[in-house]
């Protein structure tokens, strides 16, 4: 199964049915999120998870609200009737309203938060990308739902367009907080196991790629300067150089493969970088005027 899929069963086992309040709460989150609709004086919910069907099923059992279950080709659906609607919900005409945000405690917030992603929300697989989302019905919904979330102090971005409201995150840390504000502590873990494991990846690869990068830099500047030295050898200008030019360029013909800085140990007078670098440069510059 995929990330989300696991988080979302995690989620629909939460035990917590005996708390009316927060059912209630998590009720409204699903009716908030864009899966919810009104149709002919129903509510009416679809989704293609048998994990968000269940979990919604047993919320509207505990508020003793009686509904109906059908299966359309790969969707599961849930309708209930309009006057057996809880309280916070406001229906006027196609729409779905949360109302009176600003008197629900943190745990009911917590709820809504929970509900919403059950209702229309996704996350991708950390292995690959981070992001998760939530779709909302309408554009009080999205502003609602950003409010909760900012009073969670959790870190959002909105997205209005083409009459499609969302929530979503990108920053791997901040869905982590996210999953573990929905009570999904194995899901937590996972996912922080992956993200660990991703980014380790990614530094491994930045070692490897910056000391390739270096070990290129190196093999090309040798080559530069052996087949310097061995232009001067063919020309006799070599036997003109001086000492300290012949022995650096003798020890770069028998160690092509080492750096400057090893280079400049193995000399009777040991140099470092920079004076190393400074010989063979020299020793280029006199075979450029042969």
């Amino acid at each position: 199964m995929s990330f989300s899929s696991d988080l979302k069963e995690e989620l629909s086992k939460i035990n917590n049915l005996n708390k009316k309040n927060e059912v209630k709460y998590e009720l409204i989150g699903y009716l908030i999120s864009k899966n919810a609709s009104i149709s002919k004086n129903n509510i009416r919910y679809a989704t293609e998870s048998q994990y968000n069907i269940n979990r919604f099923s047993k919320l509207l059992k505990n508020m003793d609200i009686n509904h109906n279950i059908e299966f359309d080709g790969k969707s599961f659906i849930i309708t209930f009737k309009i006057k057996d609607n809880v309280e916070g919900i406001k229906v006027v005409e196609d729409e779905i309203q949360l109302a009176r945000l600003e008197k629900i405690n943190i745990d009911e917030k917590k709820a809504i938060i929970r509900g919403s992603f059950l209702g229309a929300g996704s996350i991708n697989n950390p292995d690959k990308t981070y992001h998760l989302e939530i779709n909302l019905s309408n554009m009080q919904n999205l502003n609602s739902l950003c409010k909760i979330l900012n009073d969670m102090e959790v870190k959002n971005k909105k997205l209005e367009q083409n009459k499609k409201y969302s929530i979503y995150l990108k920053d791997g840390e901040d869905i982590s907080e996210f999953i573990a504000l929905l009570g999904a502590s194995a899901s937590v873990l996972k996912y922080e196991d992956i993200r660990v494991q991703r980014e380790m990846r990614g530094k491994v690869n930045r070692i490897v790629n910056c000391k390739t990068a270096n070990l290129n830099k190196t093999i090309n500047a040798s080559v530069e300067q052996i087949d310097a030295i061995k232009k001067l050898q063919k020309s006799n200008k070599f036997n003109t150089l001086d000492e300290n030019l012949k022995e650096i360029s003798i020890l770069r013909l028998e160690n092509p493969d080492i750096s400057l800085i090893e280079l400049g140990k193995m000399l009777k007078k040991p140099l470092g970088k920079s004076g190393v670098n400074y010989r063979l440069k020299k020793i280029i510059q006199i075979a450029k005027e042969i």
